[in-house]
């Protein structure tokens, strides 16, 4: 029985439709994304050289948001988002962001930890420095290295930020004003390794400098929330741990500062798990923590 002819345009017409529609919400979701990466252009002063360089980026930009969608669909206690690194690939993103002076100091003796005899029992439940005046507000320290006690220890002494402020970039050092001393570092102490127990004497008595793994993806995007889950332990960036806390549903985080600026994490700052089964921390976090000493 043959089939009537006007049956088949039918058929192809739905199917022609069809085409179209699915075509069309393609074009639609792709012009939006275009339209979101010209904002992100907008918002972090991004000018590319070329359109076929800005056609390079925009398509790590558009993966880096589907990664970041997805991640957040997911049931996580933490989030990711847009920031400065989204056009990065992941690779681009730690070669530019991570291991800055940092090395592995395993080897170096022990020192002397003088919180060792605090009792954690007599320990607040929860830390902010930030809420007794002692942390400076957040930077960004673009390309430079790290290394900061061994260069104050080098000069002898530290003036205040109100009176040498960062200014994130390249320049002659102001001797004169640099020489207004109002702190000095004569060298810095360990808190023992892969002990959160002992990193928590030493937050709760000031900040300390830790090491964490920061170069995957996830730290790359971090938004906020407190970070839990599985997390490298190759050192690659330090931060400061700032205090520590726990969430309303009852997981206990590390407060830590970072140096990316203010659009990376909860306004340059992060929360970490503390307190997990790894006695290396989250991202390493306990490896290498030290302070600095008068």
């Amino acid at each position: 029985m043959a089939i009537p002819k006007s049956f088949l345009l039918a058929i192809l017409g739905c199917i022609c439709l069809c085409s179209s529609t699915v075509m069309s919400a393609r074009e639609l979701a792709d012009a939006a994304m275009v339209e979101r990466h010209e904002q992100w252009m907008v918002k972090f002063n991004r000018v590319y050289k070329d359109n076929a360089e800005k056609v390079r980026w925009f398509e790590v930009f558009k993966a880096n948001v589907a990664f970041i969608e997805s991640f957040n669909a997911r049931n996580h206690k933490f989030w990711l988002g847009v920031n400065q690194f989204t056009d990065l690939t992941n690779d681009e993103f730690k070669a530019t962001k991570t291991n800055k002076g940092l090395k592995r100091t395993s080897s170096r003796a022990p020192t002397r930890f003088k919180y060792n005899n605090v009792s954690t029992d007599a320990l607040p439940t929860a830390v902010d420095w930030r809420t007794k005046g002692a942390i400076t507000p957040i930077k960004d320290q673009g390309q430079c290295d790290g290394q900061a006690f061994k260069f104050i220890i080098k000069i002898g002494s530290l003036t205040s930020e109100a009176n040498y402020p960062y200014t994130a970039q390249d320049g002659q050092c102001k001797t004169s004003i640099a020489s207004n001393n109002v702190a000095t570092i004569k060298g810095y102490e360990d808190v023992p390794a892969n002990d959160e127990s002992s990193l928590m004497k030493a937050v709760a008595n000031q900040p300390v400098s830790v090491a964490v793994d920061g170069g995957d993806a996830i730290f790359q995007h971090y938004s906020g929330g407190a970070m839990t889950g599985s997390c490298g332990t190759d050192l690659d960036h330090g931060i400061a741990a700032i205090g520590y806390g726990m969430t309303s549903d009852g997981t206990k985080y590390w407060l830590l500062k970072n140096s990316w600026g203010t659009t990376w994490g909860e306004s340059g700052y992060l929360r970490m798990e503390k307190d997990i089964s790894d006695k290396s921390g989250m991202c390493g976090l306990a490896m290498q923590p030290s302070y600095p000493t008068e």
